[in-house]
């Protein structure tokens, strides 16, 4: 054990060169919320633009979250239980989201729906659309937020001790039973917790929505057009509540993170 005197002075170096990083975090955000005023701040949200642009955030986010919860949970499963050729090119590929520049993603997915390709034939035919539409907006909501919800389920699965997986099987449950009667109720926090860092990535989401779908306009468009065409004055109210908007995601992810106390 080290002595108190040398444990305090290790930890006050740690705490000395956190400093900047504080700095850059809170900073800029504390500056954010403090510049508007509460006379601006309930102006803007009065606003039925900012409304709507609002709810359509939280609607189309929630959308996506769903959406990956729906489709994600079968991949997150087999890559947390099961070993296959390509896994980890898999891997690699749900990343990629996350690392690419994001109006690259929307360049990509109109050029996958494009009429001159076969999906785009097949789209076009049912009557599906993506430009400027909320399906297309959904569509890169889902894509920028999926990689949060694979990975975050993915650990949930893998902190689920197979040898009571194996036990359910011995005593003649198959497969489904379970996977719905063991597995999910265990791994069922982190699955929630995937969906809420999915729609919150997905609320944040600006570079790939422009491509897609200026309109209908989701929160952060209308931030980006009220900043060029008028200014701080007009953006930073609407800003603010994106902000707490999020800030009311996180606070919920935490919740559900913390760990379950053993009574």
């Amino acid at each position: 054990m080290f002595p108190q005197r040398n444990r305090s002075l290790f930890s006050l170096w740690f705490f000395v060169f956190s400093l900047p990083v504080l700095f850059l975090l809170f900073f800029p955000l504390g500056r954010l919320v403090t510049a508007p005023s509460p006379g601006s701040l309930l102006l803007a949200i009065k606003d039925t633009e900012v409304q709507l642009a609002l709810l359509r955030s939280l609607l189309t986010s929630l959308g996506a979250s769903f959406i990956s919860l729906i489709f994600g949970t079968p991949l997150a499963y087999l890559l947390a239980r099961r070993n296959f050729p390509g896994k980890r090119l898999v891997e690699g590929l749900i990343d990629l989201p996350i690392m690419i520049p994001h109006p690259v993603i929307g360049i990509a997915i109109l050029g996958l729906a494009a009429r001159d390709t076969v999906l785009g034939d097949i789209l076009s035919q049912l009557g599906v659309r993506l430009l400027g539409t909320y399906t297309g907006i959904v569509t890169v909501l889902t894509f920028v937020g999926l990689p949060f919800f694979l990975n975050t389920a993915k650990a949930g699965f893998e902190a689920v001790p197979q040898r009571l997986e194996h036990v359910s099987l011995s005593l003649g449950a198959g497969q489904w039973a379970t996977f719905f009667r063991v597995t999910l109720p265990l791994a069922w926090r982190s699955m929630v917790l995937g969906m809420v860092m999915c729609m919150a990535r997905a609320l944040s989401e600006f570079g790939a929505v422009i491509v897609v779908a200026y309109h209908p306009m989701l929160a952060p468009v209308l931030i980006y057009e009220r900043f060029t065409a008028f200014g701080l004055k007009y953006s930073q109210p609407v800003a603010v509540w994106l902000i707490i908007l999020s800030v009311t995601l996180f606070v919920a992810m935490r919740f559900l993170s913390r760990p379950v106390r053993d009574w």
